[in-house]
């Protein structure tokens, strides 16, 4: 079977996962409010915010205030998210080339990451001030250790044996880690990826909430605050449908890749 073909089949079968998934979700979601009964006024159904986006006269607005906002929130999760890979990325080498450093810094990501959120974000707005390098900071904070154990564990999963055929006929450790544990490390990579994905948008949403005073996650605020309901039901319906078709993208991007490479090694051995 040809790549082209894998390609289509692929992402038809990403995509029916992701209307399954979508179903589902939205049959569980007013399943859960039958049976909570929980007041139409607070909680709103799949065809309330369906309402309030397409229907009534002023979906053309409201879907032109929820689109703006989200434009922000992934732009900041976008940078945050890729700030946070590149250093995961980075950090993985350097601590699978070089114990001494690992375990020089690995307790910095540890307390990095067990300090709650929500009480780093004050100190890195001290630091940052109250605009975008905040929120990409934040995504970045929520991306790096979990793609960072991800990563690492990828690297070091490569055979010990070819690492030393390489090392046999005169090859360096980075030569090493180029040729065997990178193209191996891939799966975990790709994992981290997905982790990645709703870990930055998290990240920038509590940053907009807290500093930024932009994006879905100040406006979700301000909502509640205003008792508008329905936009606070249409801006996490939509953040989450973005955030699920993302993961999925990942993991379609995935599954092409390590098929790629599969059909590459086959060929050649």
């Amino acid at each position: 079977m040809s790549f082209a073909r894998v390609a289509v089949t692929t992402v038809l079968r990403g995509l029916l996962t992701g209307l399954v998934t979508l179903i589902l979700v939205l049959l569980a979601w007013q399943a859960l409010l039958l049976v909570l009964d929980i007041s139409p006024f607070l909680a709103k159904g799949p065809l309330d915010v369906w309402t309030w986006l397409v229907t009534v006269p002023e979906a053309a607005d409201n879907r032109a205030l929820i689109l703006g906002n989200l434009v922000v929130t992934l732009s900041d999760a976008f940078l945050g998210f890729v700030a946070g890979l590149t250093c995961a990325l980075l950090l993985a080498v350097v601590f699978t080339l070089s114990r001494g450093i690992e375990h020089a810094l690995m307790p910095i990501a540890l307390l990095l990451r067990s300090v709650p959120l929500v009480a780093l974000v004050p100190i890195i707005s001290l630091i940052t001030g109250r605009g975008l390098t905040t929120a990409v900071v934040m995504g970045a904070i929520v991306v790096l250790f979990p793609a960072l154990v991800n990563i690492a564990f990828g690297l070091r999963s490569s055979s010990p044996q070819i690492s030393d055929v390489i090392t046999v006929y005169g090859g360096s450790a980075v030569t090493a880690l180029r040729k065997v544990a990178l193209p191996s490390s891939l799966p975990s990579f790709f994992a981290a990826v997905k982790i990645s994905v709703p870990g930055a948008i998290t990240g920038a949403l509590l940053a907009e909430w807290l500093t930024t005073g932009q994006g879905l996650g100040n406006s979700i605020v301000a909502a509640v605050a205003k008792v508008q309901n329905s936009e606070v039901w249409a801006s996490v319906v939509v953040i989450t449908i973005v955030s699920l078709a993302l993961y999925g993208l990942a993991q379609v991007v995935e599954n092409l890749v390590l098929r790629r490479m599969s059909m590459e090694q086959s060929t050649t051995g």
